[in-house]
């Protein structure tokens, strides 16, 4: 079902639906074409209100552009047939009126049950909106209403959704109701405990696929007090957010940042002192919850409970970080939110040995693998059919970290003799060689890109690692169909959505039987989180874009709303700290100055496999890159 919730969906005085923020275009293309339209009556006993909501609601139709095969109200006379009618229906309008009438009818008929399957579109004007809600708020609305101390202002509605609105606030910001100010004498002091929210004529909120946006100018009432939400034009999403450790890396700051831009309450939990955070961060933040420890799960438990007692039901749980993935799945597990991986699933994107299930069902090539587990002499074998070197590394581990080139037997023997006790923790796999690339993307709910872009590594950060290299890569311009493709497919075949991804992948610098041909590219290992260090800052530059508000608006709208500029590729050194380097740090910025995007320290951290003085530039060539890292390494 698609929800649409309006005061009105016509601006004050206009015949025809609004274009505001989208609201006719996003209407139309959820219905098809001639719909059946069903009108539910606010006043099902009143026959000459029925006509005239009737008539004006299809001469509304009509001036909208939106040619219908049939209109129906669905009033007293007819109420027999109120089942029929609904499964017979493409666009079902809960008609305004009065509260607690509406609310009656479709008591009455069994509206609530009735529209349970219902899969077409619902829309709410005024009356009808308020009574879509679980737990309705009916405000006073006509004389001796305000005075009666029975009038029932909790009412149980369709159970559509869990938001409860208070229409027309052009009409009730000024109103008196039975000698008191409507919106602050009656309906703030009844808000202590609850939220409501308000918005003029020709705004509106949308629900579908588990995501509830509104698009203009509104206010959230709280608590007692009214507080804007969103601006004429902009828009508000109805999500709550616990983002975990949001000020490491220090760039997530600016997820945090795309949330809040795109309306998210955004909830954030570290184990920081809240004056550490940046600026940015705190101005994103909803709330932050101080843990004194990230890695006690218990105390991160208690932090997303007390975020779900106070602002609601959570609807995701992130970090974006490969360290807090399995914590991340244990509290959608435990909280039951459903927008991200849960614990059944983790081990496929954390263990190298089950990755490779989910590419054999793909059909993606990927490199032969034992686990080390089964002992020297089944490693020794595997060896012999696959030829040296082979890659022994951590079944479940980050980087390059813990990875190791074995060369031959003795490597092989030595390898097991340091590891008497955790070799079972390893797996071991045959080297491939080729060109090291990455496929990073952004999906929605339907493993859909929302965007794409490639990195490429001249040298392995295995290498990197290992030799204390400075280390050199670079964010493409575009990415070549055949990766795009294969990047896809891996998606698809680890059942991923909602995500970002970083892919890697082999390009084969040789004909291999069982994985293919030259320029083939070849699974090395999947990461279900943005790639590494710098690399999302290098998107941005490369592609004229903003990846972090890119995934904010797949969190937020299920798609892009970011566009993207003039195409470069960008350009990263690492360089080590205690090396001799024969241009220094201004005689770069000298030569590369306007094109320089970034030049700073990489935390400690990161710095073994990312280098300690970054330095980053947008240029226009392949050969301008390498000419760059010429430059700045040696």
């Amino acid at each position: 079902m698609t929800l649409f919730l309006t005061g009105s969906p016509c601006n004050k005085g206009v015949g025809h639906f609004t274009s505001d923020g989208d609201f006719l275009h996003r209407l139309k293309s959820r219905l098809p074409q001639h719909p059946s339209v069903l009108l539910v009556s606010a006043a099902p006993d009143d026959s000459d209100n029925c006509r005239w909501v009737f008539d004006s609601t299809k001469e509304c139709l009509v001036n909208s552009g939106i040619e219908f095969s049939s209109i129906i109200m669905l009033a007293r006379e007819n109420a027999a047939q109120a089942a029929s009618l609904v499964a017979g229906s493409d666009f079902i309008i809960l008609c305004g009126g009065h509260v607690p009438t509406q609310n009656r009818f479709f008591a009455e008929i069994g509206l609530k049950s009735i529209l349970s399957s219902y899969d077409g579109v619902v829309m709410g004007c005024s009356a009808g909106s308020m009574n879509c809600a679980e737990d309705v708020y009916s405000h006073p609305e006509l004389p001796g209403e305000g005075a009666d101390p029975f009038y029932q202002v909790r009412l149980k509605g369709l159970g559509l959704t869990d938001i409860n609105i208070v229409p027309h606030l052009e009409d009730i910001r000024d109103a008196w109701l039975d000698g008191r100010r409507l919106l602050y004498d009656i309906i703030l002091p009844k808000s202590y405990g609850h939220r409501f929210y308000t918005f003029c004529d020709g705004v509106y909120i949308i629900q579908e696929n588990g995501r509830r946006t509104l698009y203009g100018e509104a206010w959230a009432i709280e608590n007692g007090e009214i507080r804007k939400i969103s601006e004429r034009g902009g828009s508000y999403s109805f999500m709550n957010f616990v983002f975990v450790s949001p000020h490491f890396p220090a760039t997530y700051s600016h997820f945090c940042a795309g949330l809040k831009a795109n309306g998210v309450n955004v909830l954030g939990i570290a184990d920081a002192p809240y004056d550490e955070l940046s600026d940015e961060l705190r101005n994103s933040l909803t709330e932050y919850y101080r843990v004194n420890s990230l890695e006690n799960y218990d105390e991160v438990y208690r932090a997303v409970a007390f975020f779900t007692h106070k602002y609601g039901r959570i609807d995701w749980i992130e970090s974006n970080n490969e360290y807090w993935l399995e914590q991340n799945a244990r509290l959608r597990t435990d909280f039951n939110i459903t927008t991200g991986i849960q614990t059944d699933r983790i081990a496929s994107i954390k263990e190298k040995s089950e990755m490779k299930k989910y590419y054999r069902a793909g059909g993606i090539p990927t490199a032969r693998q034992i686990k080390a587990a089964e002992g020297l002499e089944a490693v020794r074998e595997f060896a012999a059919l696959t030829g040296y070197p082979i890659i022994a590394k951590p079944d479940n581990g980050v980087g390059a970290e813990g990875t190791f080139k074995l060369l031959g037997d003795k490597d092989l023997e030595k390898f097991f003799e340091s590891h008497p006790s955790n070799y079972g923790a390893f797996v071991v796999e045959e080297f491939i060689t080729g060109l090291l690339v990455s496929y990073d993307g952004i999906y929605n709910s339907k493993s859909e890109p929302v965007f794409e872009s490639m990195s490429v590594f001249p040298t392995p950060i295995m290498d990197v690692v290992h030799d204390n290299l400075e280390n050199c890569y670079y964010v493409d311009k575009t990415v070549p169909k055949a990766l795009s493709d294969i990047g896809r497919r891996t998606v698809k075949a680890f059942g991923i959505k909602s995500r970002f991804v970083h892919l890697e992948f082999f390009k084969l610098d040789r004909d291999r039987e069982g994985l293919g041909k030259k320029g083939d590219y070849v699974g090395l290992e999947v990461n279900m989180r943005p790639a590494g260090g710098f690399t999302p800052d290098m998107m941005d530059y490369a592609h004229s874009t903003d990846v972090f508000r890119i995934w904010a608006d797949m969190v937020a709208f299920d798609e892009c709303r970011t566009g993207q500029g003039e195409q470069y590729y960008c350009a990263y050194v690492g360089r080590r700290d205690g090396k001799e380097h024969a241009n220094s740090h201004e005689d770069i910025l000298a030569r590369y100055g306007a094109s320089v995007v970034m030049c700073e320290r990489m935390p400690d951290a990161l710095s073994s496999a990312l280098g300690n003085m970054v330095y980053m530039a947008r240029l226009k060539t392949v050969d301008e890159v390498r000419k760059f890292f010429k430059f700045v390494t040696e």
